[in-house]
């Protein structure tokens, strides 16, 4: 890997902001090469002050474009600082820099990574010395470094080559989860599994795993692809119809989808059925708690389905509801025993493994659910719906003209309102965006993104239909503001 561009003092002229998980920009635009230096420096000034500067820091990067450039660029902000820096080899997946940093007690870590973002885009998570997102209060002082750089300009000071090291990130991250399930109850159960990485950073480890068990797989998109093969890097519908055509050729009995990073998961049924992250959830949650009844309480973010209250209090577990973003499960982790943490984009963490969303974790998990109870997953979802009640999930992303999104936002959080969509508002709650429960229908969630400029609606009912016909609904009367 060669050096990053020649460093100079920079002040940007671009804001840069954190948003649930890291700072994202398009490249070329507000992601550069000097904006990336900007945010390593206060990174750098932050571990300094707060953290141990000499366990060192790890930096890791996707298959997005340049971004193992990119990382060079971050790192060598830091060696310039006097920051001993462990660049990896090749491209790991977000969770792999996250158990590495905390099993070397490095002094955090930082991934060059836009997520499920498009490819156009990209960005930079920053994983604290206990290996996971950071919490809000690490990012407000990061937020304080940044802006004492943004005001200063960043110090013209070369890298120090000396303090930075080649960092092997795959081979422990393997040795880490080979741990986790029961090899030769999957062995036995004769099952063959689709991975699908997505052109991602997660391409080729579930594979090597279940090729050293001799379990039976097949690996689609795994090369690197910048441009995703034209889709964005997100394991849901309508992104993972190459996993659905493979599914339905090959006969395999289950897919897993992971997104760029690997840190986010989506399955797939033997028919081709899409196995949405609130059923993934679900079924994790019913196994783990039910099935091996392992302790603990479980942790999920405001948008999840409401399966997951039923299942919680079915075994007897104390429910922790928390913000949209996964650093708030993380603050929950650390502070108390939980058994399942998890959020609606598909980021599901466990304590048999991190206080961190890992996608192949979750597929490893999930290939032991289906070997353990000999049944598809749509088999065991049509079960918890038999038991609990139907739940539907649905989500849309709404680009809007300017203003739309805060009247929008404005229009919901009016506690005067009674009816929206002509139905009764029986119930609201606002802990991160506004959720409306109407009458006997569901709910419907309305929500600023914390990462990109656009406005969310979620809604959840007991017909896949009334959920679709809510969201139809709502993002017309948005767009008509």
């Amino acid at each position: 890997m060669g050096p990053a561009p020649p460093l100079t003092s920079h002040q940007s002229p671009v804001t840069i902001r954190f948003g649930t998980d890291g700072w994202r920009g398009v490249i070329a635009e507000d992601f550069t090469h000097a904006n990336v230096r900007t945010v390593g420096c206060a990174i750098a000034r932050y571990v300094i002050r707060a953290e141990n500067p000499t366990a060192g820091v790890l930096v890791g990067y996707d298959n997005r474009y340049a971004s193992e450039r990119f990382a060079r660029t971050a790192a060598d902000a830091l060696t310039a600082a006097g920051i001993p820096v462990y660049l990896a080899e090749h491209s790991s997946p977000t969770p792999a820099i996250s158990l590495l940093v905390r099993q070397r007690r490095a002094a955090g870590g930082i991934v060059i990574t836009a997520s499920h973002n498009p490819a156009n885009w990209n960005g930079m998570k920053y994983k604290a010395s206990y290996g996971s997102s950071a919490l809000p209060s690490i990012v407000a002082q990061i937020e304080q470094e940044l802006a004492a750089v943004l005001r200063d300009g960043v110090p013209a000071l070369p890298p120090r080559p000396a303090l930075l090291h080649s960092l092997d990130v795959r081979a422990p991250y393997l040795e880490s989860l080979d741990k986790l399930v029961d090899w030769d109850r999957l062995k036995s159960a004769g099952y063959r599994f689709l991975i699908d990485p997505m052109h991602g950073s997660g391409a080729g480890l579930l594979k090597t795993l279940f090729d050293r068990h001799g379990i039976a797989c097949q690996e689609i998109r795994g090369r690197r692809d910048p441009l995703f093969g034209g889709a964005n890097p997100e394991p849901i519908e309508p992104h993972i119809e190459p996993m659905r055509a493979a599914i339905r050729a090959g006969h395999f009995h289950a897919g897993f989808a992971m997104d760029g990073d690997a840190d986010r998961i989506g399955a797939m049924d033997s028919d081709g059925a899409f196995i949405n992250p609130h059923q993934i959830f679900s079924i994790l949650l019913w196994h783990l708690a039910g099935t091996r009844n392992i302790p603990g309480d479980v942790a999920k973010t405001f948008s999840v389905t409401k399966l997951v209250d039923k299942l919680a209090a079915k075994f007897g577990r104390k429910l922790h509801e928390t913000p949209v973003g996964f650093k708030y499960i993380c603050e929950l982790m650390l502070e108390r025993d939980i058994l399942l943490g998890g959020e609606e984009s598909g980021g599901i963490g466990t304590k048999l493994h991190l206080p961190e969303r890992d996608a192949t974790v979750s597929a490893l998990l999930l290939a032991e659910v289906l070997a353990w109870h000999r049944k598809s997953l749509g088999e065991i979802l049509r079960d918890l719906h038999s038991e609990f009640g139907e739940h539907h999930f649905g989500r849309v992303d709404l680009t809007l003209a300017p203003g739309q999104k805060e009247k929008a936002l404005e229009y919901v959080a009016n506690r005067s309102l009674s009816r929206f969509l002509d139905v009764e508002v029986r119930h609201r709650e606002d802990l991160d965006g506004v959720k409306l429960y109407l009458a006997d229908r569901g709910w419907l969630m309305v929500r600023g993104s914390g990462t990109e400029p656009m406005l969310r609606l979620y809604a959840e009912t007991s017909s896949a239909s009334v959920t679709r016909d809510i969201l139809d609904r709502a993002a017309s009367f948005v767009r008509s503001l």
